[in-house]
């Protein structure tokens, strides 16, 4: 994975950490469809059902836990940053808590995304597939 618009300029620590986490939550539900779609050939509804479980708050939250004690000072700082945005509105499926997580989690990959450390965040996806 590369960094699709590399010839269009952006400054990721100028961004907002909820655009970081628009960006972060495209680039990660990628990365979990072709981690899914290397592991079996399976319908695609079945597919679908397992993405979820992975790209939902409440899982989001768990991967970043278990990040944390990987991260960089900067990493750590981007995630705050997303964790503490205040947000519009909570979705129905998932605690408060557990959805600022999941934002900072968000906003980190997606941060990373725009700032074309793709190999950083292959090294993070490794450590919560595990």
């Amino acid at each position: 994975m590369e960094r699709l618009l590399k010839h269009k300029d952006v400054k990721p620590n100028e961004l907002s950490p909820l655009t970081l986490a628009f960006i972060g939550d495209t680039v990660f539900d990628l990365l979990v469809r072709e981690d899914l779609i290397c592991t079996a050939n399976r319908p695609a509804n079945d597919l679908h059902n397992l993405a979820v479980r992975k790209v939902k708050a409440s899982a989001q939250a768990e991967f970043i836990e278990k990040l944390l004690p990987e991260l960089t000072e900067k990493e750590v700082a981007v995630f705050k940053r997303g964790r503490n945005a205040k947000v519009g509105h909570l979705p129905k499926n998932a605690s408060q808590s557990d959805y600022h997580a999941a934002t900072g989690f968000e906003a980190l990959i997606g941060y990373l995304y725009l700032s074309d450390e793709i190999e950083r965040i292959t090294e993070l996806f490794k450590i919560i597939s595990d």
